[in-house]
């Protein structure tokens, strides 16, 4: 299996050299030369896996520069149900993604169970395993620089803490994250960890994230790395729990199930689009959007229009305070027939801060085959959505599950079984909550009183050179 650039001027690579690298070359992203085709006797045979052994099969159809015995013995360290722990709702963790049925034919998936309570922890601890592994077998090192909304940065950190040969720099917004989130980033005191609390948006911290990967004199000097969702690995590990939401949700293969995803940088729903690419039966992908709805106008217009860090809304669904969503880059390569001279004429329009349309183009026309519909949803929403999942089902969703859960009920199939990805635990968001419950969420006890513990985080200006400085001072 080899590996492409969206933007078409980088060599193709295999899996080893992207893992390391995040960006390619020339700005674009890395995809599979072909996406591989699952047969119906695979799906057969799929069915009866567990999550690890299932996460066994599908992977290797993307890492053909790993000896398979090493890769299996990767994912079984992995996917135990030791690690995805944090189960709510009667889920069998050892299903690792157990669904939580709260009717006929709607469900949540919880892919929140690991040590950070947010689905981020399901590709990021086997990317933690994945680069002590590489970095061992190739006698290097390397520094991750990356960017958070939320949940990304404590899922890298937790995920490479007390790694050898890794440190980790990552940026987040200075007060826009929720206490939770901040305290479970800054009051982890490992050598290897620092974090950097950016004074504006998220969106200004991906930039300068991109701006250093762009650099590749010093991305090479400097050996940076990436594990934000630019990172293919991320997306791949990702392709797993919708073939196991799928298994969950229905009883044979011959029956197709729809995805509701919350949506903000296009990872988690592009991991969704491959599967289904694959050969997975999915007869929709919903996506859900908050206030920063860019993702939600262009599946309704044709028209990507990112916004500037002051359009975009502080929301009570932070992961997805998004105006520029990285990974969609990958899902309009596949849209415009992956031609990738189309993807560099219209990303040389977004990295001026431009939009392109393409609802007057023959690109558009292709849409309807790749089955995605989009709503968003306010704040009001979220809070009713809340109300509505415990009052109605007995069960508590986090802001970000809200919005999702939200825009499936408005885009039901007859006769299809609708999953909802699970995002985050609602102890994660006690403030909204409790503004909509009136009561607290439940904490897992090895999380309670993060917030009380001693915290390490710097705060700078969202300033390109003197990150680089205070990444050179400290590698």
């Amino acid at each position: 299996m080899r590996y492409i650039s969206t933007r078409g001027r980088a060599a193709p690579q295999s899996f080893c050299d992207i893992l390391l690298g995040g960006l390619a070359p020339d700005g674009g992203l890395y995809l599979p030369e072909s996406y591989p085709q699952v047969s119906r006797a695979e799906l057969d045979a799929w069915r009866q896996l567990s999550y690890a052994d299932l996460a066994y099969e599908i992977l290797s159809k993307f890492i053909t520069d790993i000896p398979p015995a090493d890769l299996k013995a990767l994912v079984a360290k992995t996917y135990t149900a030791q690690v995805y722990c944090h189960t709510r709702n009667g889920g069998d963790a050892a299903q690792i993604t157990p669904l939580t049925r709260l009717e006929d034919g709607l469900y949540t998936q919880e892919l929140s169970n690991g040590p950070t309570l947010a689905f981020k922890d399901m590709a990021m601890q086997l990317l933690g395993n994945l680069f002590e592994y590489v970095l061992d077998q190739r006698g290097e090192s390397i520094n991750i620089l990356g960017a958070t909304s939320g949940d990304t940065g404590s899922a890298a950190e937790y995920a490479m803490r007390g790694k050898h040969n890794v440190k980790v720099f990552m940026l987040s917004p200075d007060g826009k994250m929720s206490a939770f989130q901040r305290a479970q980033m800054y009051s982890l005191q490992d050598a290897n960890i620092f974090n950097i609390a950016v004074t504006g948006m998220f969106d200004d911290a991906q930039d300068i994230v991109k701006a250093v990967s762009n650099d590749a004199e010093f991305k090479s000097r400097y050996k940076i790395g990436a594990v934000n969702s630019i990172n293919w690995a991320r997306v791949a590990a990702q392709i797993v729990y919708y073939f196991q939401g799928y298994f969950l949700a229905t009883r044979s293969n011959d029956e197709q199930v729809a995805f509701s995803v919350p949506s903000g940088n296009f990872g988690n729903i592009c991991a969704g689009h491959i599967a289904r690419q694959m050969g997975l039966p999915i007869a929709r992908l919903v996506l859900a959007t908050n206030e920063n709805d860019v993702l939600d106008e262009f599946f309704k217009t044709g028209v990507y229009r990112p916004r500037t860090s002051a359009e975009t809304s502080v929301t009570s669904s932070p992961s997805m305070d998004i105006s520029k969503a990285s990974n969609f880059e990958r899902f309009v390569f596949d849209l415009v027939g992956r031609d990738p001279a189309v993807v560099a004429d219209l990303w040389a329009k977004v990295d001026k801060g431009q939009a392109f349309d393409l609802s007057a183009t023959v690109y558009w026309k292709n849409l309807p085959k790749f089955a995605f519909v989009s709503g968003r949803s306010s704040h009001a929403d979220r809070l009713a959505t809340i109300r509505l999942a415990q009052e109605k089902y007995g069960v508590m969703v986090d802001t970000h599950t809200a919005d999702g859960l939200k825009v499936a009920l408005e885009n039901r199939l007859p006769g299809v079984p609708m999953v909802v990805l699970e995002t985050a635990q609602p102890a994660k968001f006690e403030e909204t909550i409790r503004e909509a419950l009136g009561s607290e969420p439940v904490r897992p006890a090895d999380l309670a009183g993060i917030e009380k513990l001693p915290q390490r985080v710097v705060v700078m200006a969202p300033d390109v050179e003197a990150v680089k400085r205070y990444l050179v001072e400290r590698v």
